[in-house]
């Protein structure tokens, strides 16, 4: 299978047979290759968050190579440059994220990663195992077949290369609220904002969407349960934090199934540790539990962080412990939802880069991605293009944050085309 997959790899050149010739599909057969080989190099050279500096340099150098007014170090290692089209029409945004994942790559490709970096004061490999590298390169690609077409180009376009869309380092600022922070909109305010997401569950040459809320709102929390410590052979000389921690594991399993009116939408609320205590005899003064919260209704997701407080809290105070929860603002993403009128406007573009038999409607996502600070301050669309070999089972191919997640590079392609032939029709110039 490795052989095959790699083959596939070399062959990305090969574009997936698209719904008719169209201006976008030209501008896009025309950088194909580049977009190919940028993604290789990026790929062999990965960096983490707020740390992408080899790959915020190649995306400047390239940005000024076309003549562009760029701007770095926005948000730490952010890109950006403004497209001013020969003629008066619309302002758009087009975003891409650069950051790669703590995670040691697993395929055979020539091109695969061996870079290691720290993270969290552990040596850890280093791999765009979300596709990053790809989304890098398309934008790359759609910047320069914009500017290839910029005397006849109505309207205006601001290319967004960001850092850290998958979380900065512990105790720095980054992503995209930091971007807006830092005055990304305050002297070009886009009328829509696009981006896009390569995708395991969908086959290369297919396209995915959804209107309204498409991804999930991220949040952690961080619970703390004191106790008393005392000998293991004496428990009722302490307070076992660890017995209260526990209650408050499977009390708080009621809030999704018991508390909340799942007919509105789905949530989650998962545990992702538990630490306390250093020997088997002996009952800690505390149990730290930390976790992840997923929703996507603003009052859910209220309701949530107030129910986990009051749970945690009083089941607590009923084993003579007490508890602590902090859910921190500055590490949870809104809830990504697609303006729906944008998505009418634009999905008869996708239908036209690549079929409307390949333009296929997605359920919801639970994951969860910061373009949904940019869609909260302008319409956004963001959309998935989809990265399993046809042949592989989506079901079981190895999903993206896999040390093992493939790219069909002819998604490369079907990236810039769809990218393109989205932007160019709200700017009026689809031809």
């Amino acid at each position: 299978m490795r052989h095959l997959l790699l083959a596939l790899t070399l062959a990305a050149s090969m574009p997936i047979a698209q719904a008719a010739d169209s201006r976008a599909a030209t501008l896009s057969e025309a950088v194909n290759a580049r977009v190919i080989a940028w993604r290789r190099d990026i790929h062999q050279h990965p960096e983490l968050g707020n740390r992408e500096t080899r790959t915020a340099k190649l995306v400047a150098d390239h940005l000024r190579a076309l003549g562009l007014d760029v701007k770095t170090g926005i948000a730490t290692t952010g890109v950006t440059a403004i497209l001013k089209g020969g003629k008066p029409g619309p302002r758009i945004a087009l975003r891409a994220d650069m950051d790669a994942l703590p995670v040691t790559e697993r395929n055979e490709l020539p091109f695969a990663s061996k870079a290691t970096s720290t993270f969290r004061g552990e040596t850890v490999g280093v791999m765009h195992a979300c596709g990053h590298d790809a989304h890098t390169s398309i934008l790359m690609g759609v910047a320069e077949a914009l500017v290839s077409m910029k005397a006849e180009l109505p309207g205006e376009v601001m290319f967004i290369f960001q850092p850290a869309e998958e979380g900065q380092p512990d105790g720095e600022k980054g992503g995209a609220p930091q971007m807006l922070a830092e005055g990304l909109f305050k002297d070009f305010k886009p009328e829509a904002i696009f981006g896009l997401h390569v995708w395991s569950t969908l086959y290369a040459g297919e396209v995915g969407y959804r209107s309204g809320p498409a991804m999930a709102a991220s949040d952690r929390f961080r619970i703390v349960v004191k106790g008393r410590q005392t000998h293991g052979a004496r428990p009722w000389g302490g307070v076992d934090p660890i017995v209260a921690a526990a209650a408050v594991v499977s009390s708080a399993q009621s809030i999704v199934s018991r508390r909340l009116d799942l007919t509105l939408q789905p949530a989650v609320l998962s545990f992702g540790s538990i630490k306390g205590g250093i020997r088997f005899n002996i009952i800690p003064d505390s149990v730290e539990l930390i976790g992840t919260i997923r929703t996507y209704d603003p009052g859910m997701r209220q309701q949530i962080f107030a129910e986990l407080k009051r749970v945690a809290e009083n089941v607590a105070e009923a084993h003579g412990a007490s508890a602590e929860t902090w859910i921190p603002d500055i590490t949870g993403n809104p809830a990504l939802v697609n303006d729906a009128k944008l998505v009418q406007r634009s999905l008869p573009s996708l239908q036209r880069a690549v079929g409307a038999d390949k333009v296929v409607s997605m359920p919801l996502i639970t994951a969860a991605e910061d373009f949904s600070y940019y869609a909260e301050e302008v319409p956004g669309f963001y959309f998935f293009i989809g990265s399993t070999p046809i042949g592989q089972n989506t079901a079981t191919a190895p999903s993206n944050h896999s040390p093992e997640f493939f790219l069909d590079e002819s998604a490369l392609s079907v990236g810039t085309r769809s990218l393109l032939q989205v932007s160019l029709d709200y700017l009026g110039a689809g031809g």
